[in-house]
């Protein structure tokens, strides 16, 4: 991400060289991961991990005010919305003060205790992990849904989608003039889990957690998805009202479950630190048993009154704090690693150990992602491993405790081969993954069968996971190219109805004899799962070598000179074209029909020398259909947005790609405005 010298325009000499270097990273940093928390809904650190950086970065500006940046984290309340339309705020919705230890909520509570007297009432109650929304109400008809957005100035209308969500009540049966209430829109474990599910079975993309989902699935525009999702929402706030006032906290409340609005089910009345510190802990112990994810305690005042006295500051409520519990974590034996080839090659090393309950789900398995994470641990069988949950849902290493450690106790390394076929294992080009790059490997055969049939690939519909299992494990599929000489075992699939009865395998044949007649070589090269060549390469390497038997032949030099694809791409694809299973394999392919000759003829050059770059789902044609357009009229597809992006064609739902676009000034167009575009 690109940033201007934070200290350009401040007075920072009195700051030490490697503080202010921290501070710039720090800056640099959290507001990275802001942008994906926020804009993009594609976290990549925890909540804990976020939360620990700006602690130091709080730190160093408390000792050193000087050196505090126009760009801090500090001084912003949320992000600036991105998506659709927006909404001016009518009340700020600000983000609350983060506490982690019993020192800090006794320091507010007894502070304010002694501002306003021993009688003073907080509330304690639960913090959901969701994305903030507030829904505004005239004579009780739901006139608006708006997102925090930037928390000050304006946040993006999600009416639309909100109206989806069950737990939105759309007109109160009590109504007073006017009333603007904040809630937190969340998921249950069940209803992301089916999310998931769902996502896995047609093979898309899953999401880490039922947060990412949550605002994911508000802020798109498919309202229908919104419905479809099950939403939940929990109101914790009433923000403004006219034609009737609330006394404290908790007369909103009851004023709003009169009205069926679904507010906090989990709260406390306190007024001293201990009893605040007792709810906190009654909040903590019962995380296990709610059906939905909190990732804190809020502590608040109750009277309104009290609340007015003592004010805001630019980012937040002074009359409340939220209490963070830290993530739960245990220590555990470490038995084995298991390593497992997946559809694309790549070894992954998983560590078995024995079962402890994390959350409320007993755990005993964790990714240790690559050799350089198990070196960096420092990981060897044997040790005694410290396990958490990361976002409440993942089970991940945090470290070993190596006071624990056998005295025979040895550093793990990942086999040289691999663990399914033996074939040596490959690093793959700037990662820190090994490859299996065998295509006859039993241990990628079925999902990378499952790849090479799928819609961007070769497109044989009805061709589901289900009976490429069958297939596999009972031997009639041993390679992609076996799928195209299944012909030859009708009879054999019929009486065993490994793909149903004579109708249903009779369709499937035909499917496939379709796809051999009608794919493309980019559909063929593209689905063969070579490291790193993905539709754009593939596209490439057939516009500049013509033909797959071209490929197969060309040197590293002449696949390095193709555009877009370095040395050390050029290196993995020759050694795959050059392996003699792989070469056998493309062999059979051509045998059977596929079609190995670019057919990528351009029909124009009105788009030559333009590069285009496409994002979000578009109304008619897939992403390829329109790369295929654009090509075809002489201009190039990118996978990612730059300076010298001619235009971004933007359907819905688009991401990080349609923000980068506006902050560059390139050009977005839809795609009938693409095709306007071709026809001059």
């Amino acid at each position: 991400m690109e940033q201007l010298n934070l200290f350009d325009d401040l007075n920072v000499s009195n700051v030490p060289s490697e503080v202010k270097e921290e501070y710039e990273n720090l800056v640099k940093t959290l507001n990275y991961h802001a942008k994906r928390y926020y804009d993009e809904d594609t976290p990549e650190i925890s909540d804990y991990e976020y939360d620990m950086m700006n602690n130091r970065l709080k730190e160093i500006e408390h000792e050193y005010p000087s050196i505090v940046s126009p760009d801090s984290p500090s001084l912003r309340v949320g992000w600036k919305a991105s998506k659709g339309k927006t909404v001016k705020h009518n009340v700020p919705m600000l983000s609350l003060q983060d506490v982690f230890s019993r020192e800090e909520v006794d320091e507010f509570v007894n502070s304010v205790r002694e501002e306003l007297g021993p009688d003073t009432e907080f509330l304690v109650e639960t913090k959901i992990d969701g994305l903030s929304m507030a829904l505004r109400y005239d004579n009780g008809i739901l006139t608006t849904a708006v997102t925090r957005g930037d928390g000050i100035t304006e946040g993006e209308d999600v009416t639309e989608n909100a109206v989806e969500i069950e737990d939105v009540v759309r007109k109160m049966p009590h109504p007073i003039e006017y009333i603007e209430i904040r809630g937190e829109v969340y998921m249950t474990r069940e209803a992301f889990a089916a999310v998931n599910e769902a996502a896995e079975a047609r093979g898309a993309k899953t999401f880490a957690n039922p947060r990412n989902c949550a605002a994911g699935t508000l802020r798109q525009l498919d309202a229908g998805v919104t419905r479809d999702r099950k939403l939940s929402l929990f109101i914790f706030n009433v923000q403004e009202t006219r034609g009737r006032t609330f006394k404290t906290h908790s007369e909103g409340y009851e004023f709003l479950k009169e009205n069926g609005v679904k507010t906090i089910d989990m709260y406390f009345k306190c007024k001293t630190a201990d009893e605040v510190w007792d709810a906190i802990q009654k909040i903590g112990d019962a995380r296990e048993d709610l059906p939905y994810d909190i990732d804190g305690a809020v502590v608040k005042l109750n009277s309104i009154s009290d609340r007015e006295r003592l004010g805001t500051t630019i980012k937040f409520p002074k009359w409340a704090i939220a209490y963070k519990y830290p993530p739960e974590e245990k220590e555990t034996k470490l038995l084995e690693v298991e390593v497992n080839t997946g559809r694309t090659g790549r070894v992954t090393p998983v560590a078995i150990f024995e079962p402890i309950r994390l959350c409320g789900t007993s755990v005993s398995r964790a990714t240790l992602h690559n050799q350089d994470f198990i070196d960096e641990m420092e990981i060897g069988i044997g040790d005694t491993l410290i396990v958490y949950k990361s976002g409440e849902i993942i089970p991940k290493v945090k470290g070993v405790n190596k006071n624990k450690r056998p005295a025979d106790w040895k550093p793990y390394k990942l086999p040289e081969n691999c663990p399914v076929c033996g074939h040596k294992l490959v690093r793959e080009a700037d990662a820190a993954d090994l490859k299996c790059v065998n295509l006859n490997c039993p241990g990628t055969i079925v999902n990378g069968i499952v790849n090479f049939v799928s819609r961007d690939a070769m497109n044989i519909k009805g061709f589901g996971y289900e009976y490429i299992k069958d297939l596999v494990e009972q031997g009639f599929v041993k390679d992609v190219a076996d799928i195209f000489y299944l012909n030859e075992k009708r009879d054999e699939l019929i009486e065993k109805k490994l793909l149903g009865l004579a109708k249903n395998t009779d369709k499937l044949l035909g499917a496939i004899a379709d796809s051999a007649k009608n794919a493309t070589a980019e559909n063929v090269l593209s689905g063969l799962g070579i490291p790193n060549v993905g539709k754009a390469t593939a596209r490439e390497l057939l516009k500049a070598l013509k033909t797959i038997d071209s490929i197969m032949d060309a040197s590293v030099e002449e696949l390095s000179s193709v555009e877009e694809i370095g040395l050390i791409s050029a290196q993995g694809i020759y050694e795959f074209m050059h392996d003699e299973g792989n070469r056998a394999l493309l062999l059979r392919l051509k045998t059977a029909g596929l079609n190995f000759e670019s057919t990528n003829v351009a029909v124009s050059d009105v788009f030559a020398g333009k590069t285009f770059v496409i994002t979000g789902t578009l109304p008619t044609w897939t992403r390829d259909e329109a790369s295929k357009f654009i090509e075809s009229n002489g201009g190039k597809v990118a996978g990612s947005v730059s300076k010298k992006t001619s235009y971004l064609v933007e359907g819905a739902d688009a991401g990080s790609k349609a923000t980068k676009a506006r902050e560059l000034g390139i050009t977005i167009i839809s795609e009938d405005e693409l095709r306007a575009l071709a026809e001059g």
